[in-house]
């Protein structure tokens, strides 16, 4: 993921969990090896990042999901009600269980949560007790708490991240280190400037400015026309992933009980053709962004029948349509994450010294996006799993699910 090309015939030395060295796969080594691992004419990427993660059921089980997917790296977007985030990141980080490396942001805040000053001062806090690595903001605020929120958060070290301020200009927004959806800008511009060209492109000149990354999770949009829409309903409830979700759960979100199914707001004529309408400004959008090289985060916001791990593949491949190259896709879910979380000095590439947190594909991603699913094999945390031990994992979530 150094450039756009493939690297052909090489071999690649891993020893205690990282990348000793890569060299021509003709040439003869004198290194002895403990294990062999059979890869010619198969093609090998850094392992994946998904930027916008949720926890909706068994931890163990969505991180098997994540890791089955090539996905190596996580970042968690909220704390709920009942949930340790902390503790996850914690266990995680000492391989108690089959995990990605893990980043978590503090509880989901909204206005409720930040109403005064005083509630700003004890949420930040909170956060610096906890040790959480990020504050996720989901709601416009008023502009005296926004600012003071930010205030203190820098005094404490704390990144920012989350929604938009809808109710405040551009520039507000791009004041914390990113944004969690590119629907955000949408609504933080007017209908007129929406349909400027020449406004989108000044628009993206600014956020490439701020120095923000955003993260566009064109899926989890592209979910509610599935939900609301009859013919797509029918067969996103067939999808035969949703045996990988607990069946309470996956039957609620096949119901007609969810308000994407009962709600005019999403299920009329003219509503669809809104929602069509509206991911293609969103597509259309990320095209500008990343023209004006704004740093793209491939994020896929996982809950209800958006199933983990699977979910980020189809987020690439939303990418990618929007008019991201296969190279500059896959850069989205790895070297610029791993630039993102100060990470690209052990990860985000396949090269000597990093990390060997590496996936083996069948098929060049290069030449198809969706390529980046035809896994045989992924490396995490000094652990080979191949295609049967992937396979095994999936079956453990199926069964734990049944």
């Amino acid at each position: 993921m150094n450039t756009d090309t493939i690297l052909r015939n090489q071999r690649v030395l891993i020893t205690n969990n990282r990348i000793l060295k890569i060299e021509s796969a003709s040439k003869k080594s004198n290194i002895s090896r403990d294990v062999i691992i059979p890869a010619s004419g198969k093609y090998l990427m850094p392992g994946l990042v998904e930027t916008h993660f949720h926890q909706q059921n068994n931890i163990k089980n969505e991180f098997k999901l994540l890791i089955a997917n090539g996905i190596t790296t996580a970042r968690n977007m909220a704390e709920y009600d009942g949930q340790d985030h902390i503790k996850i990141r914690e266990l995680a980080r000492k391989n108690s269980f089959l995990s990605p490396h893990y980043y978590t942001a503090g509880p989901y805040l909204t206005q409720k949560h930040l109403n005064s000053l005083r509630a700003v001062e004890d949420v930040i806090a909170h956060h610096r007790e906890k040790g959480y690595d990020y504050l996720k903001v989901a709601d416009n605020l008023p502009k005296t708490v926004y600012l003071k929120l930010l205030e203190l958060a820098k005094k404490e070290s704390i990144d920012v991240i989350g929604h938009g301020q809808r109710n405040m200009p551009l520039e507000f927004s791009l004041r914390i280190k990113s944004i969690a959806h590119v629907e955000e800008f949408m609504n933080i511009f007017s209908k007129d400037q929406n349909t400027s060209i020449s406004f989108l492109h000044k628009a993206a000149k600014e956020i490439k400015t701020s120095g923000i990354y955003v993260s566009p999770t064109l899926g989890i949009f592209e979910m509610i026309s599935k939900y609301a829409d009859n013919e797509k309903h029918q067969k996103l409830i067939n999808d035969e992933n949703i045996k990988y979700l607990p069946k309470h759960y996956s039957g609620y979100w096949k119901s007609n009980k969810i308000n994407y199914r009962k709600l005019d707001w999403f299920t009329t004529t003219k509503s669809l053709n809104r929602l069509e309408g509206e991911l293609k400004w969103q597509k259309k959008f990320t095209s500008i962004l990343h023209s004006h090289k704004v740093p793209l985060m491939a994020g896929s916001d996982t809950y209800g029948l958006f199933i983990p791990g699977f979910s980020l593949h189809h987020e690439l491949e939303l990418m990618n349509s929007a008019g991201l190259s296969a190279y500059e896709t896959l850069k989205s879910a790895t070297v610029t994450p791993a630039r993102y979380l100060n990470t690209i000095s052990q990860s985000g590439t396949i090269t000597e010294g990093k990390l060997a947190d590496i996936v083996l594909l069948e098929k060049n991603p290069l030449e198809n996006i969706k390529n980046t699913r035809t896994i045989l094999g992924v490396f995490v945390k000094g652990k080979w799993l191949d295609r049967n031990s992937l396979d095994q994992i999936l079956l453990d979530v199926e069964k734990a699910n049944k």
